[in-house]
């Protein structure tokens, strides 16, 4: 896919917060954002930017099967023995696993990678979507990032901050939708927003340069998991 229209894409957003409101999720989300073009108000739409908060996963909060043999009550195991896949019940839900196991994904260790399943769970193989994991909400993780790729000089690794918070904690934000559907979101350029978040001019447009290159050169479906 080359892009979305810009209904088709506020549609598809619509879909992805249903679908984490209605179903089991793989560890449990808080928010669910968007940035980039749909909220820019461009149409068509080249690539769908959504950012999830979701928790990392300290205990696992699934409910055991009444009856359940070994192998459920240590899911971890069972995993390992059946799809290669470390961690379950520990980094992802059990009962998620157990009820999605085509979406289970594990990182180059072998263990199961929260932000690889969301992206299984959430999105096609081959839309035009990037999607963003992180336990940190949406704000902060605009300033630890713009933090962090100051200090590499490597400005690929921002977190555009221009976005639009579209559920959170269970609610979902109809005045969102109904602004994005409308593009009446009036929001800066990025080196704009980036001067407002303390770099000067020059360092705010080299930033704006090197992140919209990085993002040109995305096909697909690219997902990036963090923890701060």
């Amino acid at each position: 896919m080359s892009g979305f229209d810009r209904k088709v894409a506020v549609d598809r957003l619509e879909d992805l917060v249903e679908t984490v409101a209605d179903e089991r999720m793989p560890v449990p989300v808080r928010e669910v954002w968007t940035f980039g073009d749909v909220a820019l108000g461009l149409d068509p739409v080249e690539r769908l930017d959504v950012y999830v908060t979701k928790d990392v996963l300290v205990r696992d909060d699934s409910s055991p099967t009444a009856g359940a043999d070994d192998h459920e009550l240590d899911p971890d195991a069972a995993f390992r023995d059946s799809h290669g896949v470390a961690g379950v019940g520990k980094s992802v839900r059990a009962d998620w696993a157990r009820e999605y196991p085509e979406y289970l994904r594990a990182n180059a260790n072998g263990h199961a990678a929260p932000e690889q399943c969301l992206a299984a769970h959430l999105l096609g193989d081959d839309e035009p979507i990037h999607l963003e994991v992180c336990n940190a909400s949406f704000e902060d993780n605009v300033t630890q990032r713009l933090r962090g790729a100051r200090l590499r000089e490597d400005y690929s690794q921002l977190l555009d901050p221009r976005g639009v918070c579209l559920w959170a904690e269970g609610a979902r934000s109809d005045e969102a939708f109904r602004k994005l559907r409308k593009g009446e979101l009036a929001l800066p350029t990025l080196s704009a927003a980036l001067e407002m978040l303390g770099l000067d001019d020059d360092e705010a447009k080299t930033a704006a340069r090197e992140l919209h290159a990085w993002r040109e050169q995305q096909d697909g479906v690219t997902v990036r998991g963090d923890v701060v």
